[in-house]
């Protein structure tokens, strides 16, 4: 059999030289950089990547046979460079890359951009197709001399053992005795391949062995030693050296050992992990072109057929396989700079056959492989995902996908398939894709947000010698709202594929981080100033940009994305805004109060402050409040509308306020008018003022002649100071509606503003200040009214009208008298309050007449005859507020007349009548109880020829003997008046 291993090639031509192969790429095995650590694991040994690449090669070599257990046959290829054999091996099989490589069909992997390795130049003399033994050499960069060494002690080897298994063959043992220092070009050589070849030994069977070792093998200690010795002394290596033969008695001792003490068929010296692993990536590694590091050559079909053979050595299996290339072609995408998608697609793809292994294995190195290759690829994957703002945009979108979906599916692997938590729960329980992608949503958004505060809190610095310098805040809510946006429209749509509302956590994160700082503003503000102002805005329009992204993206969920939305708490900012405006209105209100309070203390009513006649504090007030509402309005704020309510309120209640502190004193009709006392027949020293119930204590000691005093204005509660009230009044009734107008105007041009909110006036206007200022002029009119007429000419009325005898005293004086005073208040009162005022006075004069007659005190009494002069005086009173028809209307005379008109025929009825008229009256008012003995009516005040009381004071007053038989008989009153 020697013979057919004479010129053994292993692929290369007699008469033609292979090309020096190219530097094979030193590309670090098992970590691409610091971060990137191995997942294959550490050796213990010293050997490097070349010494470990070397040895893959010779594992290649040997391995590359017939798998039928025959012997080494390597057979040289024919004479002609072109014409293969056609029953040499696969190893002396010509490549060509006619036929698209199914592993790159299958991944999508691009071709190399140089000619492949198996490729003809193309230039000149056209060479021929390498075969797969001289591709495998040029790939992992072995030279020729040594490739020819390696293959001629494979031909001593074979012929010394022929009809033996690769397997049953410790390949280092076997080239350490055939190769000899002859073989090498000097010592050093030889020795740095000797040293090489016996660490590999110690790597395989003492530091990495398939069978763990007993620490009481003897063997073990043995061979230790003869490596060590070695590696300070070269060792002879001839076959009958004793030194050689303790090596190899101590080397197929432990090849061949089984962990039940029992010796393998085969040997087992480079099976043990993690040694295995490594040499088996060596072979992958060399699937990529050399000239071309990001791309697998076009041979890599026949190439991994071939790689495949050396599994019988490694102890590999097609899961190993699996897990091993999806390893390589990861590690060679992060290698080559992360920009040759096709690996990372390819590295997925391949992920997808590691997760249906993983689902039919318990081998626990495999696991142990597994994970570690997983957890590494995950991890590498997350940090940059984790934060993936940092990494990825628009331009490189696609890398993320890749990156994202290559990490989901190491995550679904590890935790489906070996954590053993996720077996006991249900799987329904556990979406692991969408659990990830909600962790690197929130993780990177967290990240992202945090750059942004820092961004925005730097431009806040660097600005802050500008005018009006934007708050940190606002400039944060800007970035964030662009953050969301950009979110949503570059990173949601790629992320959508895993979790469905990708966009929704993203903005539900964006929220919860910037409302952790909004809710600490808020809490620290005090007072509406601009900047408050600005970032509860910005926070508010944030807020609702966010939260429409999140409705938009959630449109389809079961729950119209209610669970997204309660991840959303809100921010309350206009609510904030709300609380600061009501506090800064409640700051102009106390300041308005405290202001009416002090200026009216002040306020002396003088008629001749100015020429309108009403007083300056009106007109003070008026523009307070019209200087409020334009500040209101010119607050940056979104909700005008809505707080305009709040603010009318308050000034309406202030100026209420002002209202009733105007009117506050000035007395009613009441204060002036007597109560009616119990009827009673009036004696010699009765006077009316003495007459009933107390009074109301008048306001100020008033005097007599009270114009001559208030005309000079040192008496703010004088007539015509209560005539510059009612126009100050008038006046402020007279504002309302204008500065209602303005209101509305401003409503409409703030920005705010929508047409909903005119639709209905509530809010907008003066609510308590019109009632109060109509019911405020009415009293101030009765006032003056019944202040003239009951106290100012109390000395024409009471004390001059019908004393003793009505034809000598009759009503011209107190007409004289009223008429000046009506002139006087008509130059002073507002023309729109005049006819008011004087018709009260007319109100209280008839009132005045009546009393006269009906309780005018001892000093009066009317015979029947005198019924005539009273009906002139009265007619002449009325004829006062006619005035010819340039008075008031005769109408509203008789209207306010009735009463007076009702009792006059009662004195021009003769006595017997009336007393007829008053016993029939009161059976009437009190039924049969009045029969046998009259009730004496009680006094109501409400004069009336049907009413009891009344008929009984005509009676009381009528000056004759019948009346005072009658009284004096039914009620035991004097007959002397």
């Amino acid at each position: 059999m020697a013979h057919l291993f004479k010129e053994l090639s292993l692929g290369h031509p007699k008469k033609e030289t292979t090309p020096s192969p190219p530097p094979v790429p030193t590309f670090p095995i098992g970590a691409t950089s610091t971060d990137l650590p191995s997942p294959l694991g550490l050796l213990a040994s010293q050997l490097t990547d070349s010494d470990l690449r070397l040895t893959a090669y010779e594992i290649f070599v040997a391995a590359c046979r017939t798998s039928s257990g025959k012997p080494l046959t390597y057979i040289p290829n024919s004479d002609s460079p072109t014409h293969p054999s056609p029953s040499s091996p696969g190893l002396q099989r010509s490549l060509t890359s006619t036929a698209a490589s199914k592993v790159k069909k299958a991944f999508g992997l691009k071709s190399p951009s140089k000619k492949s390795p198996g490729s003809s130049s193309g230039q000149g003399k056209p060479r021929r197709s390498l075969t797969v033994g001289e591709l495998m050499m040029t790939q992992m960069g072995v030279s020729e001399a040594m490739d020819s060494r390696v293959r001629r002690a494979l031909l001593r080897i074979a012929a010394g053992q022929v009809g033996r298994r690769i397997e049953s063959v410790v390949v280092p043992l076997e080239l350490l005795q055939q190769l000899k220092l002859s073989d090498f070009p000097d010592q050093q050589e030889y020795d740095a391949w000797q040293k090489r070849t016996l660490k590999v030994l110690e790597a395989g069977l003492l530091l990495h062995p398939h069978t763990p070792l007993d620490k009481s093998v003897s063997t073990a200690h043995r061979l230790q030693q003869i490596i060590r010795g070695a590696l300070d002394r070269p060792i002879e290596t001839g076959k009958n050296n004793e030194s050689m033969q303790v090596l190899r008695s101590a080397v197929m001792t432990l090849a061949s050992r089984s962990s039940d003490g029992s010796l393998y068929d085969s040997c087992h010296w480079a099976d043990g992990f993690p040694l295995n692993l490594r040499l088996y990536e060596m072979l992958l590694e060399a699937c990529f072109d050399a000239n071309d590091e990001s791309s697998i050559i076009d041979e890599v079909d026949e190439l991994m057929e071939h790689i495949k053979k050396t599994w019988g050595i490694l102890g590999m299996n097609q899961m190993f396989h699996n897990i091993c290339f999806t390893w390589v072609l990861f590690h060679r995408f992060v290698a080559t700079g992360q920009v040759e998608m096709d690996l990372l697609y390819a590295a997925d793809s391949q992920l997808a056959e590691v997760a249906k292994d993983a689902k039919t294995t318990k081998d626990p190195e495999y696991s142990k492989t597994l994970s570690s290759t997983l957890s590494s690829i995950l991890g590498w994957a997350e940090k940059r995902l984790l934060a993936y703002h940092d990494t990825f945009d628009s331009g490189n979108i696609d890398t993320m996908q890749g990156i994202v979906s290559l990490g989901v599916s190491a995550a679904k692997i590890l935790v489906e398939d070996i954590s053993n938590e996720y077996r006991r729960r249900r799987k329904g329980e556990v979406d692991v894709a969408r659990n990830r992608i909600d962790t690197y949503i929130r993780s990177s958004l967290r990240t992202a947000f945090a750059q942004r505060m820092e961004k925005a809190d730097s431009s806040r610095r660097a600005s802050k010698n500008q005018p009006n310098p934007l708050p940190v805040l606002a400039i944060l809510a800007k970035d964030v709202g662009d953050l969301a946006v950009n979110e949503k429209q570059v990173f949601s749509s790629i992320l959508k594929r895993w979790h469905p509302f990708a966009a929704g956590v993203a903005v539900a994160t964006l929220h919860a981080c910037y409302g952790n700082e909004i809710k600490q503003f808020i809490s620290g503000i005090m007072e509406l100033t601009p900047d408050a102002v600005q970032v509860l805005r910005a926070a508010d329009k944030l807020e609702k940009d966010l939260v429409q992204i999140a409705v938009e993206d959630s449109v389809d969920s079961d729950d119209g994305g209610k669970a997204i939305i309660r991840e959303m708490p809100p921010y309350e900012a206009e609510s904030a805004i709300a609380n600061l405006v009501k506090g800064w209105i409640k700051t102009r209100l106390d300041g308005l109060k405290e202001w009416i309070d002090r200026n009216l203390q002040q306020e002396v009513w003088n008629p001749r402050a100015n020429q309108e006649g009403y007083a300056p504090s009106a007109i003070e007030v008026l523009r307070i409040l019209d200087e409020n509402l334009d500040a209101f309005f010119q607050l940056p704020i979104p909700m005008h509308p809505a707080l305009l309510p709040d603010l009318m309120a308050g000034l309406d209640r202030c100026l209420k306020y002002y209202i009733t502190k105007a009117k506050s004193g000035c007395g009613s009709r009441n204060t002036f008018i007597p109560t009616m006392p119990a009827l009673t027949r009036c004696t010699a020293d009765s006077k009316f003022q003495h007459f009933g119930k107390k009074k109301e204590k008048p306001p100020n000691s008033l005097k007599r002649n009270p114009l001559v005093a208030t005309m000079n204005g040192d008496n703010s509660f004088g007539t015509l100071q209560l005539c510059v009230r009612i126009n100050t009044l008038q006046r402020i009734w007279s504002e309302l509606d204008v500065m209602e107008k303005r209101i509305i105007t401003r409503l409409k041009n703030s920005e705010s503003a929508h047409a909903e909110d005119f639709s209905n006036s509530s809010g907008k206007k003066f609510e308590l200040s019109p009632a109060a200022c109509v019911e405020g002029t009415q009293q101030l009119c009765e006032a003056v009214a019944y202040r003239i007429v009951f106290r100012d000419l109390s000395h024409v009325l009471w004390d001059g009208l019908y004393v003793r005898d009505p034809s000598s005293s009759r009503i011209d004086s107190f007409l004289q008298e009223l008429e000046k005073n009506l002139m006087i208040i008509s130059d002073t009162v507002h023309e729109r309050v005049r006819t008011q005022i004087i018709t009260n006075i007319m109100t209280a004069s008839f009132d005045g007449f009546l009393l006269v007659l009906l309780a005018g005190g001892p000093s009066r009494a009317f015979s029947q005859q005198d019924s005539q002069i009273i009906e002139d005086d009265f007619k002449s009173l009325k004829d006062l507020f006619w005035a010819n028809g340039d008075g008031l209307p005769s109408e509203l005379i008789d209207e306010f007349s009735t009463a007076v008109r009702g009792v006059l025929p009662l004195l021009r009825t003769d006595t017997e009548s009336l007393i007829q008229r008053f016993r029939r009256v009161t059976l009437e008012t009190y039924g049969s109880s009045a029969r046998y003995r009259l009730p004496l009516p009680p006094t109501s005040g409400q004069w009336n020829p049907t009413e009891p009381n009344t008929l009984l004071r005509i009676l009381c007053y009528r000056n004759d003997e019948t009346a005072s038989n009658f009284l004096k008989k039914t009620y035991n009153l004097p007959k002397k008046l």
